[in-house]
């Protein structure tokens, strides 16, 4: 079967063990139970415990090897003969002058092994020629036939192999009726460079220097003794103990002295001697010395013919003659042999040569020694990279990425072994990669966790550190041969290690001494296994040899260097059972003795593995001893010695151990008996003892077959560097016998007490089981004691007896025993102890006490046991008779039950017992509960009375009464369930109806909680209804306090209440009209509430508590104005109580007020130039101190402010309405007034408002707080204005105000404009005069809808140039307009203190105000202030207006557009329809010319907006037409100061 063409066919798959946690305890005792199974199969796979995953203790980072190099296709046998041949054929032909080229036939390189082998066994080139059976030939190297195949061949054939065949054979080629070379050309093909096209491109670039082939393979050095010395990993390779683990290191010593190198670069041998020596025929001869003659003369091929032609010496003439005819004519056809300097003429050679060649070329007798030279013996090479596991990983990792063309972990095991065969199976394909084998695990850390390593081990490590499955220490476990062996034998009992890549492989082999082997792979790709059992071994190698017999002819221990594969296919097909795995990271492969085992890694991974031996193993170890003799080959260990250990500790050796080695040591004994009568019938009869032990290996080996010897061998005086064992007695030297002596360990009576012991050992096992099996069949009648078995039972242990089935026997009557008296213990202890245990039935008492009197050993707790069956027979009889009995009562059954349980056996009558008391017990409790004189028992007692009654056994009695409790219950359950919908449904019920609902429940004797909770709140709906009775018809109006309240109450309560309705709508209306009142009184985001607004501010005397209080009012933390006013909730409720405490507020609040404004005028003004910010004490409402320009004045309190901060007047804003009215230089009509905010703390409505709010505030049937606070501000700004009207209408102030409107008139006949400056252009002149009294309703509709933005604002708000004007008049500005004396300013300046305190706009206070201000010169500093902060404000609202303006364009022509639309399908349809309008369609029509013509004005007004000279033209008309300055002014006074 060929192999590499057919493809790979799988072995089947070998055994897989999968160990539970107990089986995998102890690993000894598994490998013997699977092995009956898995030795037949040679090898087989271990899957561990999931849980069982040892860490890996390899220092990664210390971890350095250097690998092997492994050439594939010369590790398979048959490929590996294919390259031998191809080499020596190559080298036939290199010395021949020409380089082998292989031939190509049908696309594939032409095996030129098999070709020669099939014509040999065909019968040879003559008789294939004569047959005619080329076609035959082709045929079977797998050619397609009819192509003519036979003839190329036959031609290639003689071309390449017959005169290689010829050669070897020694025959001329002439005689052999060959065919001759025709033509130089024709040989011309056969000349060209040899070349095998490599399919391995993919390689590292350091593997295409790897190479031991001939020319078409390039040679590598093997590595010398001084190569390893400087390497330290090679040393490490070296074999350790007396035979070696692994052959193939060859070393070649270097001798410098052999060689030297001319100038031209030629190898030469050293320096050569000629000697002149005549001959018989008096020629002189020229002879080289005998110790060149020794050297190889290959050494020096490198010389030239050229440099051959040279010698003119006249001695090489003579020896110039052919060696085929001896003629020295025709000098230049003469040609010198390279090798040994013969000469042959070109034409006698055969075939005959047509010129002479160039280069090296040697004789047929040269080439003969070289083709029959026997080759060296194979072996892997070392490489010279070394590698940590990081780096070779990545090396690992890419070779598969790449070879594979995909990623290393999705290659399938399947192709990597397909491909694998197929790579080792190929002559052209040179695959070349390196693997990590054989690491010492001693030096370089295993990668199980070691006890004895170096740092402390965690518990885990701990853990797996002494696990008998850890491989360092499987070998040296207690049933394990190799504890007994004190060397650290490298491979055996240390494990090794091994770091693989893809393809790289391990050799068919069986292990040192045909020990069992163990592997783990710690972690990686997979590693294929292959494994043939250890019956077909001998098969095995008999196969391998007759295959290919020419690599055991040059090395017999082929199989035991680990360099050779062998396909398993091919195995197979020639009757060799082999099986196959593959071994995945965490799993174990174990080999059995003498299974040959091979393999090769799918990937990177690590592995680790190691020898053991248990007793089993001992006889196949005595084989393998033999095995070696005959192969001459290196024992690691003495097998005699190992025996002889274990013999003398026989105590020691477990029991199966034993036995196996009392059995090898009465073989060992009868042989070494033998063997010594051999040697007195020889007539050596000299001895010494001879401690074999303390000698080394080496110095204790045969000479003749290297086995190392320990009971005895064969010395001689004579001889002293030689031994030999007694089996070769006769291969020692060539002494006489009389000087040869024997060298023993033992003697011959000391080794039968040895085997003696070993008996005692092995057979003291029969005489314990003889009496294990007395006791346990009681043969006497006679019981022994419970302690006897236990001391058989400890005797076994102590002795290591094997687990046998006498052993188990013994082992569970102990625990039959055993488990009997804990019973007994149990039954027989306290009553504590009784009641807490499980208690023994009646039937298991009788079962008990039989097991104990049927056990084989005597226990007096029988009698125990008796006693108490005794106590349970007269408890039963006293049961029985209570049962029996019609009304027993509940004391009777109490007692017989408490009885009962004391028993400690379960009785049958004690269930019925119990059944019965639990429902006498139980009906007790229904009629308690149910008897009339008893308190209504609650629903949840009763059902889990019902619950209980439905576990008590059943009887007549019983169910009458859960009948009819289970009637009361489901009654109870529907009226629960109604007061339940009632207290949870949305619609609420009346009174009237709960009522009914409590009132028929009242029936049931039951306590219902839904029921309780239904009448609990029909009496608080009751008390609700009264409380509401109560303050309806009280003296006075509720407060809203009291009605929330009870709104609150009677939300909650779910009954369904008429008055609540009513409570909510009053509620309502009161929280509406509050809110009317805070939108009227309260700034946007104030601080204050609307009481507080009302109220007197009666904390005003200090400014610093003034100030305080604001801050505080932004965080929400001051008290409020009616807690100062000392109101609290209750005196809110009397309205008295609210009068007077607002009267007295007022008081306190002018008194207040009086005193802050002394304090604050005696402050220095922030607008002074020698005021500094730190001399100043005013403080604004940011917390700032106000200094420099911006800074306000407040016209209350005096104090000062950052005019940033506060709201402040506008002056454009007051000028805009009267410019046609007003002069500008009327300045005491400026809006200048300004109040901060700590004063001004609402909007200040007007008084007529404020009335509308006390008329809506009479409708309400509810007293708020709010209400009573109004109505006394109310009193207090009517009165005021009483008082002021009065004032003002006196005679002195009447005479005033006349003057000042004189004054106003004049500045308005008189305009001065020819003064003002020239710089204001015409535009702005204009834009003053813009205004006219048809803009007036306009105005003023917008000073009503818009806040602090007039019409005029729109119209000029974007001309700076009235920023200028004002500015400009300043200087004109003069004062006072009026002379007010101090009886009339006086009481204008206390009527207006006592204005500016109220929360109230009153036209009043402005006359006051304007007459005050005509009374004193124009305060140009605060003019100048105001203009100052307008600039940023007014540039603010030029933006704003042009935003406006623009999204009302095109909303305008957007509603224009649709209007349009409308009207005109509208009036299509009025078209269509009949000639009568109807209503609706008259009132669209009159809505639609309102809209056009409203369309129409907004249009003119635009245009006259754009044509400033009709408004020039309006303005020319009569100075009456203007309306008063005073009303319009009042109408903007309330807005201005919003915040």
């Amino acid at each position: 079967m060929d192999s590499g063409t057919d493809g790979f066919l799988p072995p089947p798959e070998c055994p897989v063990f999968e160990p539970t946690w107990a089986e995998f305890r102890d690993p000894l005792d598994y490998i013997a139970k699977i092995r009956p199974i898995a030795e037949k199969s040679g090898i087989c796979k271990i899957r561990p415990p999931p849980d069982w995953q040892p860490p890996f203790a390899v220092e990664v980072d210390n971890f350095r090897f250097t690998p092997r190099i492994q050439r594939l296709n010369e590790l398979e046998a048959e490929t590996r003969v294919k390259l031998n041949y191809l080499d020596q054929i190559a080298k036939f032909w290199e010395f021949q002058g020409s380089s082998l080229k292989i031939p190509n036939v049908e696309r594939r390189i032409l095996d030129l092994y098999s070709l020669s082998k099939i014509v040999v066994e065909e019968g040879g080139y003559e008789a294939i020629c004569k047959d005619r059976r080329w076609a035959r030939v082709a045929q079977r190297l797998k050619y397609p036939p009819g192509k003519n195949i036979g003839s190329l061949l036959r031609s290639h054939y003689e071309r390449i192999i017959y005169p290689y065949e010829m050669f070897q054979s020694g025959a001329n080629l002439v005689q052999c009726n060959t065919h001759s070379f025709d033509s130089e050309e024709k040989d011309r093909e056969y000349n060209k460079p040899h070349s095998i096209p490599l399919r391995q491109s993919l390689q590292p670039s350091k593997f295409s220097s790897y190479s031991h082939r001939a020319k078409w393979r390039q040679a590598d050095p093997v590595p010398t003794e001084e190569d390893i010395k400087k390497n330290p990993e090679l040393k490490k390779l070296q074999i350790y103990g007396a035979g070696p683990k692994m052959m193939g290191l060859g070393l070649m010593a270097k001798d410098k002295t052999l060689q030297k190198k001319d100038k031209e670069g030629i190898i030469c041998p050293h320096a050569i001697t000629m000697k002149e020596e005549p001959s018989g025929d008096g020629k002189v001869m020229f002879t080289l010395p005998k110790e060149d003659l020794n050297y190889n003369l290959e050494s020096c091929t490198k010389m030239t013919m050229q440099l051959r032609k040279n010698h003119c010496s006249a001695q090489f003439i003579d020896s110039y003659v052919c060696r085929m005819c001896f003629q020295g004519d025709e000098d230049d056809k003469l040609l010198l042999c390279d090798g040994c300097d013969d000469n042959y003429h070109i034409f006698c050679l055969s075939p005959p040569l047509p010129e002479i060649p160039r280069g090296v070329w040697r004789c047929p007798k040269c080439i003969m020694a070289e083709c029959k030279r026997p080759p060296e013996a194979f072996g892997f090479e070392q490489a010279t990279q070394e590698y940590t596991l990081q780096s070779f990983g990545e090396m690992a990792d890419s070779f598969k990425a790449d070879y594979f063309n995909m990623p290393v972990h999705m290659v399938p095991t399947e192709l990597v072994e397909k491909e694998f065969w197929r790579l080792v199976s190929s002559i052209e394909e040179d695959v070349t990669v390196e693997y990590g084998a054989d690491i010492h695990s001693k030096e370089f850390g295993s990668g199980f966790p070691v006890a004895n390593s170096k740092g402390n081990l965690s518990p885990e490590e701990e853990e797996y550190a002494t696990s008998g499955w850890n491989l360092n220490v499987m070998p040296v476990l207690d049933r394990s041969v190799l504890c007994h062996i004190n060397a650290d034998i490298s491979g055996m009992k240390v494990p090794w290690l091994y770091v693989g890549m893809v393809f790289s492989a391990f050799c068919w082999h069986i292990e040192d001494h045909w020990s069992y082997s163990i592997n783990y792979l710690h972690w990686g790709e997979p590693k294929t296994w292959y494994g043939v059992p250890s019956l077909a071994a001998e098969h095995l190698e008999e196969v391998m040899k007759r295959l290919t017999p020419e690599l055991f002819d040059s090395q017999p221990d082929l199989l035991h260097q680990l360099v050779t594969l062998m396909n398993p296919n091919t195995l197979m097909s020639h009757g060799v059972p082999v099986v196959r795995t593959n071994q995945c990271a965490g799993e174990f492969v174990i080999t059995f003795p003498r299974a040959y085992h091979s393999g090769f890694n799918q990937g990177y991974n690590f592995a680790e593995a190691v020898n053991f031996c248990t007793a089993d193993w001992l006889p196949a170890g005595r084989q393998c001893i033999e095995h070696y003799r005959r192969l001459r080959r290196y024992c690691v260990f003495s097998h005699e010695e190992l025996i002889c250990k274990m013999a003398a500790f026989p105590e020691k050796l477990d029991l199966s151990m034993a036995v196996a080695v009392h059995k090898e040591m009465f073989i060992m004994v009868q042989e070494e008996r033998r063997l010594r009568k051999a040697l007195l019938e020889k007539g050596i009869t000299e001895a010494e003892r001879e401690a074999f032990e303390l000698l080394p290996d080496d110095e204790r080996q045969c000479i003749k077959c290297k086995t190392t010897c320990f009971l005895s061998a064969l010395a001689c005086y004579d001889c002293p560097d030689g031994l030999v064992c007694l089996s070769h007695i006769n291969d020692l030297c060539k002494c006489s016998s009389s000087r040869q002596y024997l060298r023993y360990r033992y003697t011959l009576d000391e080794l039968p007490n040895m085997l003696h012991k070993l008996k005692v050992r092995a057979e003291s096992f029969d005489s314990w089981a003889n009496k294990v099996r007395v006791a346990l069949e009681v043969e006497d009648g006679q019981k022994c004691s419970f302690e006897e078995l236990r001391a058989l039972e400890s005797e076994a242990r102590e002795r290591r007896f094997p687990n046998s089935e006498l052993l188990q026997r013994l082992k569970n009557c102990l625990n039959e025993a055993e488990a009997c008296v804990s019973q007994v213990l149990r039954l027989v202890s306290g009553q504590k102890a009784r009641v807490e245990t499980l208690q023994l039935t009646l039937t298991e008492l009788q079962v008990l006490l039989e097991q104990m009197g049927s056990l084989p050993c005597a226990m007096h707790q029988i009698w125990d046991v008796k006693g108490v069956l005794e106590q349970v027979e007269a408890y039963q009889a006293d049961a029985r008779k209570a049962l029996a009995s019609l009304s027993p009562s509940l004391g009777l059954l109490r007692s017989l039950l408490e009885r009962g349980q004391q028993l400690g056996v379960e009785v049958p009558e004690v269930h019925q017992l119990q059944q019965l008391m639990e429902q006498t017990q139980w009906l007790d409790e229904v009629k308690q509960a149910l008897a009339p004189s008893a308190q209504r028992g609650s629903l949840v007692i009763m059902q889990e009375l019902l619950v209980t009654g439905t576990k008590v056994a059943s009887s007549p009695s019983v169910d009458k009464a859960r009948a009819e409790l289970q009637e009361l219950v489901t009654i109870a359950e529907c009226w629960e369930e109604k007061a339940h919908f009632c207290l949870k449904d949305r619609q609420k019920h009346s009174p009237a109806t709960l009522e009914a609902i409590i009132r028929e429940a009242e029936n049931i004797p039951v306590y219902l909680p839904n029921i309780q909770a239904l009448k609990d709140a029909l009496t608080k709906a009751q008390a609700w209804i009264a409380d509401v009775d109560e303050i309806q018809n009280g003296d006075h109006y509720p407060c809203l306090d009291d009605l929330e309240g009870l709104v609150a109450v009677g939300r909650d309560l779910p009954v369904g209440l008429e008055e609540l309705r009513q409570l909510e709508l009053q509620v309502l209306t009161a929280h509406s009209w509050r809110e009317k009142a805070s939108k009227t009184f309260l700034k946007k985001n104030s601080f204050y509430t609307l009481l507080e607004v009302l109220c007197p501010c009666v904390d005003a005397s200090s400014d610093g508590n003034r100030q305080s209080r604001w801050m505080e009012k932004e965080l929400g933390l001051c008290i409020s104005d009616t807690e100062l006013l000392g109101l609290s909730a209750q005196n809110l409720r009397d309205p008295g109580s609210v009068i007077v405490a607002f009267k007295e507020g007022e008081q306190k609040e002018k008194e207040g007020i009086l005193q802050l404004r002394r304090t604050n005028s005696a402050k220095p003004s922030p607008l002074a130039s020698s005021t500094t910010a730190a001399s100043a004490t005013s403080t604004c409402v940011c917390g700032q101190v106000p200094a420099g320009v911006g800074a306000l004045q407040c016209d209350l309190c005096q104090e000062w402010f950052h005019g940033r901060c506060v709201s402040v007047p506008r002056l454009l804003g007051s000028q805009r309405p009267s410019l046609t009215s007003s002069p500008l230089l009327a300045w005491w009509e400026w809006d200048t007034k300004f109040l901060c905010p700590l004063c001004m703390r609402s909007r200040r409505p007007r008084l007529e408002t404020i009335l509308a709010l006390l008329v809506a505030l009479q409708r309400l049937p509810v007293r708020l707080p709010e209400g009573e606070a109004l109505q006394c501000l109310t009193e207090r700004a009517i009165c005021w204005q009483g008082r002021a009207r009065q004032f003002l209408a006196s005679e002195d102030v009447t005479a005033l105000m006349g003057q000042l409107a004189e004054v106003r008139q004049q500045l308005q006949a008189e305009p001065r404009l020819e003064e003002l400056p020239t710089q204001l252009s015409a535009s702005a002149f204009d834009s003053l005069r813009g205004g006219s009294s048809k803009d007036m309703p306009k105005v003023q509709g917008l000073l009503e809808n818009r806040d602090r933005m007039t019409c005029l604002e729109e119209v000029a708000l974007a001309q700076d140039p009235n920023l200028e004007l004002l500015s400009s008049l300043l200087p004109q500005l003069s004062g006072p307009v009026l002379e007010l004396s101090e009886e009339t300013r006086a009481p204008l300046e206390e009527l207006m203190l006592e204005g500016d305190l109220l929360e109230v706009t009153l036209d009043e206070n402005y006359s006051i105000w304007q007459l005050l201000q005509a009374g004193q010169p124009p305060d140009l500093k605060r003019i100048r202030t105001l203009l100052e902060l307008e600039k940023p404000e007014h540039q603010r609202s030029r933006t704003r207006v042009r935003a406006l303006e623009k999204r009302q364009r095109q909303q305008r022509k957007v509603d224009l557009g649709r209007k349009s639309k409308d009207l005109q399908e509208e009036l299509e349809a009025k078209k269509a329809r009949s000639s009568g309008v109807k209503p609706e369609e008259q009132e669209f029509v009159e809505e639609t010319e309102h809209e056009n013509t409203f369309l129409t004005l907004k249009g003119c007004s635009s245009i006259l907006k754009g044509n400033p000279n009709s408004l020039q033209q309006n303005d020319l008309g009569p100075m009456t037409s203007f309306p008063s300055l005073t009303p319009l002014l009042h109408l903007s006074y309330p807005q201005h100061q919003v915040l």
